[in-house]
């Protein structure tokens, strides 16, 4: 038996366009089914409301042996591949609480949050102190254990994104000048494997944006306040998760002087956090550029304009 679940209009457009994304629609009914089964649990959303969702997964609300928790199924893809494990390794400080998981389905228990309270339109100042003290909190060091295999290496991915960039920019018809280019190949010689120590590596929250960064209202007796969601997690400089806050909120910066405003929040992010503003500044410009060029082939223009803008912002 399947639970009856309205899939959101923007899940079905993004994911109804490719024989891959249709199948993982089709499961989706039984696969939480079969969760709902496995974790003694019961949708707890009002009838005809829809359940919530993220980039790419559906998220059910739902009572559980824990108390209220969401039950989160999500796309398969190597970005979520990595959550429970980084999800156990935080063990709720600083980031949400993960009750169980399931690799098969890709299926979360997670503990349920304030979903109506995120940092979107917090005041700046005090949203990039609370990302402050989050990056700090969530940027465990290394340690020998099982419980970090399969955490991917940032350092790594500079050194695939040295030999993809060049690559995918001639491929796409150089969408963007050959400086920008080159200034992030620079970075991956820097920040690569080749180019720096691996002695400060730590869990990294790859996506820490202000919309996921939610409030706990400390109801199931953990501690009230801000936790993160939806890590992306890596392993390396703590720095790389600079950059999702320097692409959002950009209507914000001061429209006379856009760019000096960006770095501006970028000394204060790292004021906050503790973090060395040049490692993050170019961290910063290689992650938008490679962004630039994903978008760029995907035909989400205004998306690669944008991290274009910010990217070169940055670089200069």
């Amino acid at each position: 038996m399947s639970v009856p679940v309205t899939v959101p209009a923007a899940l079905q457009r993004q994911y109804g366009r490719s024989r891959s994304g249709r199948d993982w629609l089709l499961r989706l009914p039984l696969v939480l089914s079969e969760a709902m089964e496995r974790w003694e649990l019961a949708p707890d959303l009002p009838r005809g409301v829809e359940p919530w969702h993220g980039h790419g997964a559906l998220v059910l609300p739902v009572t559980s042996p824990h108390g209220p928790a969401v039950l989160k199924a999500a796309y398969p893809h190597a970005e979520a591949l990595t959550e429970p494990a980084a999800l156990g390794l935080w063990s709720g400080h600083g980031a949400v609480r993960l009750y169980a998981s399931h690799s098969d389905t890709g299926t979360l228990l997670l503990e349920r949050l304030n979903h109506r309270r995120d940092l979107s339109d917090t005041e700046m100042d005090a949203a990039l102190d609370v990302w402050g003290g989050l990056v700090r909190k969530l940027s465990l060091p290394v340690a020998d254990s099982p419980a970090w295999a399969g955490v991917p290496s940032l350092a790594e991915r500079a050194e695939q994104l040295s030999d993809e960039l060049p690559a995918d920019w001639e491929d796409l018809g150089r969408p963007f000048e050959r400086s920008l280019l080159e200034a992030a190949l620079e970075v991956c010689q820097t920040r690569g494997a080749v180019g720096r120590r691996s002695s400060n590596d730590v869990l990294v929250h790859t996506d820490l944006h202000f919309g996921n960064i939610l409030y706990r209202d400390g109801g199931s007796g953990a501690e009230q306040g801000f936790v993160a969601i939806d890590p992306q997690a890596m392993v390396g400089e703590p720095e790389f998760a600079a950059a999702p806050m320097l692409w959002n909120r950009l209507e914000e910066l001061d429209p006379d002087r856009p760019r000096a405003a960006l770095r501006r929040r970028l000394a204060r992010m790292c004021s906050a956090a503790g973090l060395d503003p040049e490692i993050a500044r170019q961290w910063s410009v290689l992650r938008e550029t490679a962004n630039a060029l994903d978008y760029v082939r995907t035909g989400q223009r205004a998306d690669a304009d944008r991290s274009v803008w910010v990217a070169n912002a940055l670089a200069a």
